[in-house]
């Protein structure tokens, strides 16, 4: 077992936090404790076997105990703020128990913020510190009523992954099922198969919901205007990138940047 994950396992009842500007490189793995984590000035995904998950600024991932995972970021990161909780905290019916993206409100960010300073196992002994991490619990079992709606199928398939990635080093492109599949040399019918099999979803779909991450990396890590995003993720004019976005997210780009940053 990695080192660090036998920090977090060391005391099973414990409340482990591990604060950080260096990201843990983990390859894929599980811990028997639930894990929440805020990353603080940076763009991050978490990767299971069959998904991965974009999380923003201003969200924080939830990690179900016992699901395999890793951690990766395309930007730099100011720190990482990791919370792990023993399972018996949390109900086993809860949506949590799912993972998920979740908005991080005013009140939870100062809460992570306070904790700055704290590391490694937390126990009921230490009461104040203890109880403080209860009533953020708390908290988090009730942001998480409005999860980010942003998952995005992966797989190891031969034949599908370097579609995948084609995709998303096109994405600015106009990408058409017969043309992608012109290009890896499948009839439009195998290839719109191949999604549905694979990774349970349609290439239209797909390639709406990677225009979406890219949309979002870039509101966040650029000073981009919402026009040059739109032209830049494949849309052809700035009103079908905004519906769209409004589709997905129930708020405008220029909404998405001012309450995410």
């Amino acid at each position: 077992m990695h080192p660090f994950l036998q920090k977090v396992a060391h005391h099973p009842e414990a409340i482990f936090i591990h604060h950080t500007r260096i990201e843990e490189k983990l390859p894929m793995h599980s811990h028997d404790k639930h894990q929440m984590a805020y990353v603080e000035g940076g763009v991050a995904f978490l990767n299971t076997a069959k998904n991965s998950y974009f999380f923003p600024a201003r969200h924080f991932i939830w990690i179900p105990a016992g699901l395999e995972h890793h951690v990766t970021s395309r930007t730099s990161v100011k720190m990482a703020h990791n919370f792990f909780f023993p399972r018996h905290l949390f109900p086993e019916n809860h949506r949590l128990q799912r993972g998920g993206i979740f908005p991080v409100t005013n009140l939870l960010k100062e809460m992570i913020y306070h904790t700055k300073e704290w590391k490694g196992d937390i126990v009921a002994e230490d009461q104040s510190e203890y109880e403080f991490l209860i009533a953020l619990r708390n908290i988090v079992l009730e942001v998480t009523k409005n999860p980010l709606p942003l998952v995005l199928p992966t797989t190891k398939n031969e034949r599908l992954r370097p579609v995948l990635i084609y995709i998303h080093q096109n994405i600015e492109q106009a990408l058409s099922l017969e043309k992608v599949a012109e290009e890896f040399g499948y009839s439009s019918r195998t290839l719109s198969r191949l999604f549905q099999k694979i990774i349970e979803t349609s290439f239209l779909q797909y390639v709406k919901l990677s225009r979406m991450i890219k949309s979002m990396e870039l509101l966040l890590q650029t000073d981009l205007s919402v026009s040059e995003i739109a032209y830049s993720t494949g849309y052809g004019s700035l009103s079908a990138f905004s519906y769209a976005f409004h589709q997905i997210l129930s708020r405008s780009p220029n909404e998405f940047r001012k309450q995410t940053l």
